[in-house]
């Protein structure tokens, strides 16, 4: 059960399908195997990078000296402002800025920068994959979750072309503020609960 919620949230924060305009217009200018590569690409950076957020970020909190509580509660504030961007169907600039959109055009490898980092793999997606790793048994236990998001923005990719032409603009806005609706949900327990262990005499 523990599982099923970290993938669906983690689902949530990455967003594949909502990305896939922007995945589109970095890579019109390419080759259909060449976009094919690009999203290849894009999922193998963010497995990699969440990866090593869920096996490290544990570690550097240590480092740090930063409880995770604390790191929940800043966590969920981020995912909160995240979430108000996608019901409003916008990019949210923790995911990327105007100039990095810009930047995207004129780079070959996309499918690493921006694509996977920081559109994908941003801000929101490790900060929820560090706040998981401090509550589950085992680190290593997210990797599973981590791995079928990643292949979930594989497949997104690579059906890009039919995903939007099937959902137009509008389903994928739609999509997009339903991811949005659930991480606000989401991060509210975040802050919620980072609090109640914070300051448990509040919580009473």
């Amino acid at each position: 059960m523990a599982l099923a919620k970290a993938t669906v949230t983690l689902f949530a924060v990455v967003d594949p399908v909502g990305t896939i305009p922007f995945f589109l217009a970095a890579t019109r200018m390419l080759s259909t195997h060449e976009a094919h590569r690009a999203g290849r690409i894009a999922a193998l950076t963010v497995w990699a990078v969440l990866a090593a957020a869920a096996l490290l970020g544990e570690y550097a909190l240590r480092f740090f000296d930063i409880r995770i509580e604390s790191f929940a509660v800043a966590g969920g504030l981020l995912l909160l402002m995240l979430s108000l961007s996608m019901l409003q169907a916008h990019v949210s600039p923790l995911r990327q800025t105007p100039e990095e959109a810009t930047e995207a055009e004129e780079k070959e490898a996309i499918g690493a920068v921006p694509l996977g980092v920081p559109l994908l793999a941003g801000p929101g997606a490790i900060t929820q994959v560090i706040v998981a790793s401090g509550e589950a048994p085992h680190p290593v236990a997210l990797l599973v979750p981590i791995t079928l998001v990643s292949l979930s923005v594989w497949v997104a990719f690579r059906a890009a072309p039919l995903i939007a032409h099937r959902l137009g603009r509008t389903g994928i806005h739609i999509v997009t503020r339903l991811m949005g609706l659930i991480i606000a949900a989401l991060s509210v327990e975040m802050i919620a609960r980072g609090l109640a262990r914070l300051f448990p005499g509040w919580m009473t």
